[in-house]
């Protein structure tokens, strides 16, 4: 009994040692939840192949023609007409010569030229520039009025709440299409009409923000971290902006990406209807709405924008998905077993 005593403390000792230094190797590879979002979003191919879609897209979009008073690469301007060269058609060519074709090569006019001799490379990327603008922009003021009511709203609940909550509710009452086409005949003409316009659209596009955060800040107002600052006597707006929105930051991220892409199609469907961007300033719903009637006869005119609006909303959206399962991965577990239950082969059960 006495060695058994004896080796019964040493045993105790061992294991505690194995233990500490499991828990301290632990500790060294620790990561914080910023690195542990991060790589989850790395691990959702769909995203990360959208992120690289809307980095070449603008990439080339700002350095092809340039911006502002920075030149670009490409050596045909949007504003220059000229010469149609076989009826305006794309010399880009993307078959191979051993396929058949006359190999791979741009030309003088990749997307072809319009009516009057323009070339329509150059024209689309000034549209796919606007449009990013607008879109980033939009997204950008919805997000912080969206943020800052719905925080404001489900902190301070009573009659804050009710009066910010029927403001929204007038917003969302009102069809957002009409609204913002006749706040986008408000923005008029001119040099800052493009920016003006993306405020102008900002500010009726932050409804669905704010009801959701709302609906964060009003669970996350009665955590104990909520009350102890409070009783520290912190002010009201350090409570909101330091402790209460940081934490709803997930929501925020993912619905700003869906507002981006929001705010690209609504942008398109204006211009396309003559509300939104006008002459002489451009964008890709504004080609497509000027060049509709050549559809049958130049379909280029009316296929490169479009194909650009699509590829850039699908984009968005994907990454958009991409970030809500990286900070929420609960999405992508369901997903993964909702998809899993549709394709499972039923099994026989065995006779008792």
């Amino acid at each position: 009994m006495s060695n058994t005593n004896n080796q019964m403390p040493e045993n105790l000792t061992s294991i505690a040692e194995v233990e500490d230094a499991q828990l301290a190797a632990s500790t060294e590879t620790s990561k914080s939840q910023s690195r542990i979002v991060f790589e989850r979003f790395l691990r959702h191919k769909p995203a990360m192949i959208s992120a690289i879609i809307l980095v070449v897209i603008t990439v080339i979009a700002f350095t092809s023609i340039g911006y502002g008073p920075i030149p670009g690469w490409w050596k045909q301007s949007y504003l220059d007409a000229g010469a149609v060269v076989n009826g305006g058609k794309p010399t880009m060519s993307l078959l191979p010569t051993w396929l058949g074709g006359s190999g791979i090569h741009l030309g003088e006019h990749p997307f072809g030229q319009d009516s009057i001799g323009k070339d329509y490379f150059a024209l689309v990327m000034n549209g796919t520039q606007k449009s990013l603008i607008i879109g980033v922009v939009v997204g950008l003021v919805g997000t912080v009025i969206g943020a800052v009511i719905g925080a404001v709203a489900g902190y301070f609940r009573g009659w804050v709440d009710e009066v910010l909550m029927r403001i929204t509710d007038l917003f969302i009452v009102i069809p957002l299409l009409v609204l913002a086409a006749v706040l986008g005949q408000m923005a008029g003409r001119g040099s800052n009409s493009i920016l003006i316009l993306a405020l102008v659209l900002g500010l009726v596009t932050w409804t669905g923000l704010a009801r959701l955060v709302r609906g964060e800040i009003l669970s996350l107002r009665e955590r104990e971290y909520v009350s102890a600052a409070q009783a520290m006597g912190s002010k009201t707006s350090r409570v909101i902006f330091k402790h209460l929105l940081p934490n709803t930051i997930g929501v925020i991220v993912v619905n700003a990406t869906f507002a981006i892409a929001g705010a690209i199609l609504l942008e398109s469907s204006l211009s396309f209807l003559g509300f939104g961007v006008q002459p002489p300033e451009s964008s890709l719903g504004l080609l497509i709405s000027q060049y509709q009637n050549a559809f049958t006869t130049r379909p280029w005119l009316f296929w490169w924008p479009g194909m650009i609006i699509v590829v850039i909303a699908l984009s968005v959206n994907f990454l958009g998905d991409g970030l809500r399962d990286a900070f929420d991965p609960r999405h992508s577990g369901k997903r993964r077993r909702r998809r899993a239950g549709l394709f499972a082969m039923p099994t026989r059960k065995e006779k008792p």
